[in-house]
């Protein structure tokens, strides 16, 4: 009996045709992959590399920058203005996000066990749709105390007025709860989507063991959709630090600094003072500060495990 022992490391001619073939491919997928990656390193890569070095500098936008080092960042923690910023952001964080995610699992929840009409889906889209200016707009006059429809509504229940806005106490529920309304139902249909994986199977399985309704949906639902969760609530709480512009046009960051959001306070510094490098070095430590809270997220929440066989 003879045997034909490959040597190893030897590849099959079945093995080295895909190897080429795989190489044939690098070209043509770079070409698509290029109008992304020119994007990345104009839009974002080397705008991170100047804001980092003008972080460094005292600049007024008008002459020379000026080398200054580290002073910025020193500046930073005698700041107050900073931390009161940073708290009143992470309130509007906390407040939009716990918000968000509940209404947003509730709607897709209902569309699963209720309606998986394309319309209702397209609908829920229509306030993501509209541009946060527009949002703060309309609800400007929605919530105005005096002509306001909802203050107007709570009459009836001899409730009101209340300004919403102008109430140092709750102008910043306020803006996260607007924002709120407004994205979830983006929210919901990621959400949805991320439902649609879940083999029909599993819910049968269930169904046979008498599992009620909410154990299902916490034993099985939750858990199965962990990973799109996941995602979901890390995106949303990067985009949730980004909060300007609703504050920028309802509120200004009053009333007595109640809404003034890190960016609005960063925005004021560099186009309103004049200090574009301590604007940046802000910037760098909220980079920094949304880095640290992305992986502290996705360690904790085993983002990359699921349960799906």
């Amino acid at each position: 009996m003879s045997t034909t022992v490959q040597s190893k490391g030897a590849h099959s001619p079945a093995q080295t045709h895909r190897h080429s073939r795989k190489l044939r491919d690098v070209p043509v997928a770079l070409v698509f992959l290029a109008p992304a990656i020119f994007g990345f390193l104009l839009f974002y890569l080397w705008p991170m590399i100047r804001g980092l070095q003008i972080s460094f500098t005292d600049w007024d936008m008008i002459s020379t920058p000026h080398w200054v080092g580290f002073d910025n960042y020193r500046k930073l923690i005698g700041d107050h203005h900073f931390g009161h910023a940073l708290v009143v952001t992470a309130i509007y964080v906390v407040v939009n996000i716990s918000t968000q995610t509940a209404l947003g699992l509730a709607i897709a929840t209902l569309m699963q066990r209720i309606s998986h009409s394309t319309l209702i889906r397209s609908l829920l889209l229509v306030p993501w749709l509209v541009p946060n200016v527009t949002i703060a707009v309309i609800t400007l006059f929605v919530l105005d105390p005096n002509v306001g429809l909802l203050n107007h509504m709570l009459s009836y229940l001899n409730v009101g007025p209340i300004a919403f806005y102008s109430n140092p106490d709750i102008a910043i529920y306020t803006v996260a709860l607007v924002n709120s309304w407004r994205n979830m139902g983006y929210t919901a249909l990621l959400i949805f989507a991320g439902m649609q994986i879940i083999p029909t199977m599993v819910y049968e399985a269930a169904e046979i063991d008498g599992s009620s309704t909410w154990r299902t949906f916490f034993s099985i639902t939750l858990p199965l959709i962990r990973p799109i969760l996941v995602m979901v609530v890390v995106v949303s709480t990067i985009g949730s630090f980004q909060i300007f512009d609703t504050v920028a046009v309802a509120t200004k960051g009053g009333p007595v600094n109640s809404t003034r959001v890190i960016y609005f306070y960063i925005y004021e510094k560099a186009f309103q003072q004049g200090q574009m490098g301590y604007a940046a070095a802000m910037a760098v430590v909220l980079l920094l500060i949304i880095l640290l809270m992305t992986l502290v997220q996705l360690r904790v929440t085993r983002a990359t495990e699921t349960d799906l066989g």
